[in-house]
Formats: C-alpha cells, structure tokens, sequence
C-alpha cells in the first residue's frame, strides 16, 4: 500500500532490466528487417547498361523510370543564377576624407577671401592674391564678379551651403570595368561612421557624377542664396568639387558571393513511369540528361546513406522498446508482449518494402493502402495497451517512410489510419465491434484517399480503384483482427476485455457447476464480484478483472464444499476435527482453485487474484483453538500459502471477500455498525502488512470502505416486522 506523498523522483531514468531472450528476438528482428530494406533498396542488381545511347541517335528500345528521381539541370541553374546575380547592383564607397578635404579647401578659400575684402584692396589685387594662395583654374572673370558684386559675402557663404548639399548627394565615378552584369536600374552607396554601415539605394538616373552636376548643381541651390550666386554657383564651386563616391570592388565581389550561394538550384524530377528514351526516336540533350540522372540514381549507393538509415531504424527501434515499453504502458512488458511487438514490426516494414517495388503504374496509388497499418495497430491496443498502439501508428509509417518505402501520401494514408484505429479502441467491450471499427476505418481511409486524390489532381478515372482498395484495407483490418485475436489472447495470457467479458458470463459450465455443488460459496462470489467492481470504478482501476476474479476466488472450494461455513446448514464438520486438519483443509482452498484456474486456461491476471486473495494472512479462529491445546503451536501452520495482493484490483479482492463474510456474522446490521466494522477489517489487514504490495493508498482506501457500505447497507438493510393477521373463529355449529 502506498500513500499520497509521491517519492522522489530518481535524477536518471532507470533503464529496463535487460532480458536475454527478448533481446536476442528484438535485434534479430531489427537485423532481418535492415537487411531487407537495404538489399531491396541498394543492392538489388546492377545498373543497365546505356552505353549503347548517344545524343542524335535512334534509340533502339525505351527507357522508363521505376521510380521518382529528381536532378539538378545546370543549365537551367547557371541562367538562373545569372539572372539573380544581374539583379546586385554595384557597391561604391562614400568617402568622409574627400569630404572634409574639399569642404576645408573651400572654407580657406572663403576665410580668405573675407580678409582680402576687409582691406579694401582693388579687383587686381584681390586677383592676385588668390592666385598666389589658391593655384587653382577659376573660369575668367568669376573673381571679378563676385569681388564687385554687393552682396559676395553671401554668396560665399550660399556657396559653402551648395558644396555640402552636393558633397552629401555623393558625386560617383564610375569605374572603367563594365557594369553590364550588375543592375542596371541602381547602385547601392555604403556610408561608415565609425563602427556603424549604412546602406543606401540609389538609381541611376539620380547619380551625380562631375560629368553632369554642372546641370544638376541648381537643385542643391538654397531658395534664400542671392540671385547672382546661381549664375555662378558652378564657376565658383567647380575648383573645388572632387568625386567622393568610387566603387568597391571587394564589397561588391562579397554581395556577388552571397547572392550565389542563395540562389536555389533548379531540380527536376522524373515520375514513376516516364519515358525518358522512345524506342524509335532520336535522342536529344534533354533525355540524355534525364538518362545521366538515372543512372546516377540506380548506381549512386552511397554507403553512408546505408549506414544513416540503418542507424535511424536502429534509433527508433530503441526508442520503441524503451519509451513503449517502460513510459508508455508504466510497466515492463512480458516476453511475449515483446515477441509480438518485434514480429509486427518486422513484417510490417518489410511488408512495405515488398509493396513499394509492385508495379501500379500510377503515382495515384499510395502504396501503403495495400498494408493493413490498422491491423498492426489494433492488435497491440487490445492485446497490450492503447497508448503503446499508437505510438505504434506513428513510429511504423515513420520508418517506412525513413527507410525510402513510403512517399509523402502512403506515409499520410498510414498514419491517419492507424492513429484512427488506434482511437477506435477506446470502449470496445463486443468482438463485434472490431467490424464496427473496420467499416469506420474503411470511411476515414476513403477521405484521407479523395483528399490525396485531389492535391495529386488525378484523373477521374483512378477514383474508383484507389477507393475501393482504401475501403477494403479498413475492412479486411477489423475482420483479421477478430480472427487473430482469439489465438493470439491465449498465447500472450493477455487479461483483454473480451476475453474478461466471456468469463463473466454466469452460464458457463464452471461457475454453473460452483452453484450446484457449492450454491453459498457461489451466492458469496457474487457479493463479492459486487463489491469489488463498485470499488475498483471508482478508484480507477480495472472492474472488470475484479468481477471475474471474484466469480472465480473460490473455485478451489467445490472439491470439499461441506467445509466451508457458507455451505453448511446445520452441521459443522470441523467440530469433528483438530484444529491444525480444520486449517490444512481451509488453506487448501487456495492452491485447488490455482490449479483448477490453470487447467481452465484462465488468464494470469485472474490466477493471481485466486492465489492472493488471502495473501498470507493468518485462520485466526482455528489458530487460537490451537493455541488453546498447545501453547507452541506454529503460526505458519495456520496461515495461507499465497502472498499478498500485488495488484489493486487483487487487494480489493482481498478487502471485498474478509468484509462479505464477516458482515454476514452481524446481528442486526446497520450502515454505522457496518462501517466501523469494515474500517477495523481494512485497518487489520494494514497493519499485518497485505496491502504493502498493492498500489493502494490511503484515500483508495476510503473511497473503498464507503463503496463496501453503501453495497452492504443496502444488501443487509433491516426490514420491519410484518403483523400477523388475526385468524378468524368458526361460527358456532359450524361443522370443522
């Protein structure tokens, strides 16, 4: 028994025990199925032959492909990645040094000029000055304007303004490379400052170069200068401009590279069935090339492709036993569990090897509609447990589809059809509903079928066949399960809740000949079957197996009935017999119904609840006549070869059969007396430790007591006392 306070958690997960033969049939199936998939995809026979074709001949017989094969075209990618790359415009750098080189060489022309002006020289001398400290090539008479012009401390000043308006533009040279294989429609201007690029866009219809700013230069004119500076704004400034933007071979090399590396290949694929050679025609430079991507295909065995995908089925293999076995479930799987599991993994991925290479003729028909993934998956769900089931539906589809067997649409139609049936399980409780199951997977198989049908745009014409096979995979899957599953329940001792449901039944020949030889033993069953599938519902654990295991908890009482008090009327035979005969006699009960439960092939499951549901405890009553006799007596003697309950629905078993029979010695019972009572019986057989092993905790136990009562309460209620009726005197003379 356990209570609510959760233990800690370990810091690594503990791995499964390791089991030699479960292992040794795992990794043998691991290995047949890696084999297969790899001799059937990569060494299945060498390439053909194609020396005999040749560009501009007659092709002397066809080529077709068997598969889907894709290709880079280089041609179509080197005109596409010229295309992208005529797409980069050119890279120029701005430069902050011609910047303040000119903007400094103007700034001391103007300085200059304001100081000769202050000394009121003549035009001559101004001239002459200038030309001794700024030897540079003014156009004629552009001094003399602006010295005699009233308002030339404006216009140098209106100057400056245009320079750094025009300097910030950027004034390009443009290399003596070709451009021709960048953009033509703009260029891209870097500007740095500092550890800070900016990136800038420019066309080319808006570049200034020295060529043309002598006609753009009045746009860069503020509204305010005096009229006469943009007369001669570009006589004045000209001496002074230089270009400050210049191409960037090596920015613009490294935008080139960038760009090359982005541009997507062009890829070319080859259907299922294509023509690639025409027996009869000439051969052209397409088909050779779709000739050179076959053979590349079926001779390209790569073996670290071989090695990659053998490593990726051997990954998921572990994680199937590992994770389905151990976190899944929550507990370890038995050795034919694991049989089952490695067996329909084997078959089915290399069913899907062997369906793959059937020739359909059509890239319409997804190849797993042949495999039953259904049935693959139902199987484990009824005979293991449903979240392994569909971890299943995903992890088998996976690995054929990893292991090149599926395409995209058979992977899909696999997976929507085993996680469907996966989900279909939930509350199945007839074999009959494994047909129900089928004709539902039949309809979601047919609509996964429309809607691969029309994304692929198939023709009209292969609806009707790729429906039909899709119907009859769902189909075909529920009734192979129910043909398989009777066998397989038998070989696996799987507790399933047909095969529960079956046992159930009160009219089969064991519990009926429990009524006729042992009618208050099987009364009893019943209570207790009564009781303990109240109380397991409503803690969560499996009613089912605990009605069957109480109908069954005493078959081990129909060889010696009359030594059962249930069965006694008047007469107790053990008055007649020593105490420690009365308790070898009592305990016998136990190892007879195991035996019995065996040659009846009852499931292990319920063999347990048979062996358990004394656990070990002590036959209290004869005990203490013992003890009476002889104070040295054994306990062991008198106490029950089983041990204690290792499930729930065992220790609820336990807890039902002691509470039914000792209630039956109450006299006058009420709901209270009940309670108490079955409160001091759940807490006697805490403390002589028979939960220990059970799972249970303390607010099942509650939950249990108050299930035991309520049940108990209504069965042993108390009933008035009826009056009799008082009888009638003859009438005097009457005749008797």
């Amino acid at each position: 028994m356990t209570s609510k306070k959760k233990p800690n958690k370990p810091i690594l997960p503990r791995l499964p025990k390791f089991r030699l033969l479960p292992s040794l049939v795992t990794l043998f199936a691991f290995l047949i199925t890696a084999v297969f998939i790899i001799n059937s995809l990569y060494l299945d026979g060498s390439p053909d032959d194609f020396r005999d074709f040749e560009e501009g001949r007659v092709a002397e017989r066809d080529v077709i492909a068997e598969s889907r094969i894709s290709y880079i075209d280089k041609e179509a990618t080197r005109l596409r990645r010229e295309a992208e790359l005529r797409q980069i415009p050119p890279v120029f750098k701005y430069s902050l040094e011609v910047n303040e080189e000119v903007q400094n060489a103007y700034r001391n022309f103007v300085d200059f000029s304001k100081v000769v002006f202050d000394t009121g020289v003549s035009t001559g001398d101004y001239l002459s000055e200038i030309d001794a400290n700024f030897p540079m090539q003014f156009h004629d008479g552009i001094l003399d304007m602006l010295y005699n012009d009233e308002a030339r401390l404006q216009i140098l000043d209106a100057g400056m303004a245009t320079l750094k308006q025009v300097l910030d533009a950027g004034i390009f040279t443009l290399p003596s490379i070709a451009l021709e294989r960048f953009s033509s429609e703009q260029v891209e201007l870097l500007h740095n400052y500092g550890n800070r690029t900016e990136r800038e866009r420019i066309t080319f219809s808006h570049i200034l170069t020295l060529a043309n700013l002598s006609n753009a230069i009045d746009r860069y004119i503020a509204p305010d200068a005096p009229s006469s500076f943009k007369v001669i704004a570009w006589d004045l400034l000209s001496p002074f401009i230089q270009a400050n933007v210049f191409f960037s071979e090596v920015d613009t090399e490294q935008r080139l590279t960038e760009a090359n590396i982005q541009v997507e290949p062009v890829v070319k694929y080859i259907e299922p069935g294509t023509r690639i050679i025409k027996r009869g025609f000439i051969i052209s430079a397409e088909a050779m090339i779709e000739l050179e991507a076959l053979k590349s295909a079926i001779s390209g065995k790569d073996p670290r492709a071989i090695v990659g995908q053998t490593m990726i089925l051997l990954i998921l293999y572990a994680l199937f036993i590992f994770i389905g076995t151990v976190k899944l479930t929550g507990h370890a799987l038995s050795n034919e569990e694991i049989y089952l599991l490695a067996i329909l993994s084997c078959l089915y991925l290399i069913g899907a090897v062997l369906v793959k290479n059937l020739s359909f003729n059509t890239e319409y028909f997804p190849v797993s509609i042949i495999l039953p993934t259904a049935l693959v998956v139902m199987l484990p769900a009824i005979l293991i447990d449903r979240p392994l089931a569909l971890l299943m539906a995903f992890a088998l589809p996976l690995s054929a589809f990893l292991s090149d067997s599926f395409d995209t649409w058979a992977y899909f139609f696999a997976l929507v059809s085993g996680i469907v049936a996966s989900y279909l399980l939930r509350d199945a409780e007839k074999r009959m509903d494994m047909v129900r199951a089928g004709l539902i997977i039949a309809a979601v198989n047919a609509v996964a079928t429309i809607a691969i049908l029309l994304i692929q745009r198939a023709v009209l014409s292969w609806y009707p066949i790729v429906l039909f096979w899709a119907a009859f995979n769902g189909i075909a899957s529920g009734m192979l399960v129910l043909g398989l599953l009777p066998p397989l329940e038998h070989a696996l001792d799987a507790v399933t809740t047909f095969r529960l449901i079956e046992l159930a039944d009160l009219n089969s020949p064991t519990l009926k000949k429990l009524f006729t030889i042992a009618p208050g033993t099987y009364t009893h069953s019943l209570t207790v079957a009564n009781l303990a599938e109240s109380a397991c519902r409503e803690i969560g654990a499996n009613p089912l197996l605990a009605r069957v295991g109480a109908y069954y908890h005493d078959i081990g009482k129909m060889d010696q009935p009359e030594y059962f008090v249930e069965n006694q009327t008047t007469y107790n035979k053990h008055s007649e017999l020593p105490p420690r005969l009365s308790a070898t006699v009592i305990r016998s009960h136990v190892k007879l119904g195991v035996e019995k439960a065996r040659v009846l092939g009852l499931p292990r499951a319920v063999i347990d609840i048979i062996a358990e549901h004394h656990g070990n405890s002590v036959i209290t009553w004869f005990y203490n006549e013992a003890l009476k006799q002889d104070p040295q007596v054994s306990v062991e003697d008198f106490s029950y070869p089983g041990s204690p309950p290792r499930s729930r629905e065992s220790a609820v078993v336990m807890l039902a059969d002691v509470s039914e029979a000792a209630c039956r010695s109450l006299e006058k019972p009420t709901a209270a007396k009940i309670e108490k009572f079955i409160q001091e019986l759940i807490t006697g057989k805490v403390e002589h430790g028979q939960l220990a092993e059970s799972e249970l905790t303390f607010r099942d136990l509650e939950i249990i007591k108050k299930a035991f009562v309520r049940s108990l309460a209504a069965h042993y209620h108390s009933r008035i006392e009826y009056p009799k009726l008082p009888r009638k005197e003859p009438a005097a003379g009457a005749g008797v």
